[in-house]
């Protein structure tokens, strides 16, 4: 078992959008990013390459990079995913806090865990989010970024494992995986 833990912020910059969890979200700005600025899938990623002991996003995906400019998150959590496989293991849960005070997170959280549990290769009642304010205290207070927290805890994955990952590029990964005999 393995426990990692992660955190992102982003401030606020120009656009109309912001992306989080995978999904756009209409907004009075955008964020400045050098990809699409997803703070929790960032945070996610991050927990999970720490729970590997593999570094964290930015060693993955430097910012310095132009591969990944502009680049949805979500292919970042895919490569975490695979690289939790290939390391033997699955995600058990994951737990994610955004802290912000707008955009309202609420509206948009199942669909942020549908997004989520894709691309961990889950159901949606291993992926939790959640949001909070800061009170008006700090950036995210003052309206000037968002934030988010995350942990996951991974468990072994038994070889040969039966249950396919909702995920086509998961569950092609996994079976590929499955198949290795030289683990």
């Amino acid at each position: 078992m393995r426990i990692g833990q992660g955190f992102d912020v982003h401030a606020f910059g120009p656009g109309n959008h912001v992306v989080l969890a995978g999904v756009t979200i209409e907004h009075t700005h955008g964020l400045d990013a050098h990809s699409d600025g997803d703070v929790v899938i960032h945070a996610l990623c991050d927990a999970i390459l720490g729970a590997l002991a593999l570094g964290d996003i930015g060693r993955h995906f430097p910012p310095t990079d132009e591969r990944w400019r502009d680049v949805s998150s979500r292919h970042f959590l895919l490569h975490c995913t695979a690289l939790a496989i290939e390391h033997g293991y699955v995600l058990a849960n994951a737990d994610v806090t955004v802290a912000c005070e707008s955009p309202k997170i609420a509206p948009h959280a199942e669909q942020m865990r549908e997004h989520l549990a894709a691309d961990l290769g889950c159901a949606t009642n291993q992926v939790s989010v959640k949001a909070t304010t800061t009170e008006k205290l700090g950036f995210t207070g003052r309206g000037e970024g968002i934030a988010a927290f995350a942990v996951v805890l991974l468990l072994r994955r038994p070889r040969g494992e039966s249950e396919s990952p909702q995920n086509p590029d998961v569950r092609e990964l996994v079976a590929r995986l499955d198949m290795d005999t030289t683990t």
